[in-house]
């Protein structure tokens, strides 16, 4: 079993910086080929932090409206990506996108992604595991370009973006410049 392991903590959008969070890092690994694994360990006053209410640990659209854990992944030198939603309360999102920002369509999955949370008064972290075997483009490419983010929610709702990298303008997850792991099939 090989797996490739990319780290760094993400940062908050200047516009949107919010109180209750004191940091976010993150880790992507690639095992198998087949299985990637995200995880994000937020640090900051869970207690200002608002968690979605238990989920039915299926798909749903509009995580992103709340707290919710993000994974954009392409293929190496391949057009379009993919977008995974993970929300705290188990319910997650996966979309396929030909390019940026167009033609969203639903991803078809072979399962569901594994979901692991653990909260304490200082830390919320969330692990997810998703399955590319039957994702082929993902799953055949020769590397995988990685973008982690996320959108927290402060509990008198304001919305914090974080992401391994900001462009210019609004928080933007899909911006192409933002894929900063990149994880090799070994």
């Amino acid at each position: 079993m090989s797996a490739v392991t990319e780290r760094a903590l993400l940062l908050a959008h200047p516009e949107t910086p919010g109180e209750a969070v004191w940091s976010i890092a993150v880790e992507a690994q690639l095992t198998d080929g087949v299985h990637l694994a995200c995880h994000y360990a937020l640090h900051g006053d869970m207690a200002r932090v608002r968690i979605p209410g238990p989920g039915a640990g299926r798909r749903s659209d509009g995580l992103w409206k709340h707290t919710c854990f993000e994974a954009f992944v392409a293929a190496q030198d391949a057009r379009g990506y993919y977008e995974f939603n993970f929300s705290p309360a188990f319910d997650w999102a996966a979309y396929r996108f030909e390019d940026y920002r167009t033609g969203m369509s639903a991803a078809t999955l072979v399962q569901a992604p594994g979901l692991q949370v653990r909260r304490t008064a200082r830390q919320l972290d969330l692990t997810a595991t998703v399955h590319l075997a039957g994702l082929a483009s993902l799953r055949d490419a020769r590397a995988l370009q990685v973008a982690l983010a996320a959108v927290i929610e402060e509990d008198d709702g304001r919305l914090s973006y974080w992401a391994l990298q900001h462009g210019p303008g609004r928080p933007d997850f899909h911006d192409p410049d933002s894929f900063g792991f990149e994880l090799r099939h070994t």
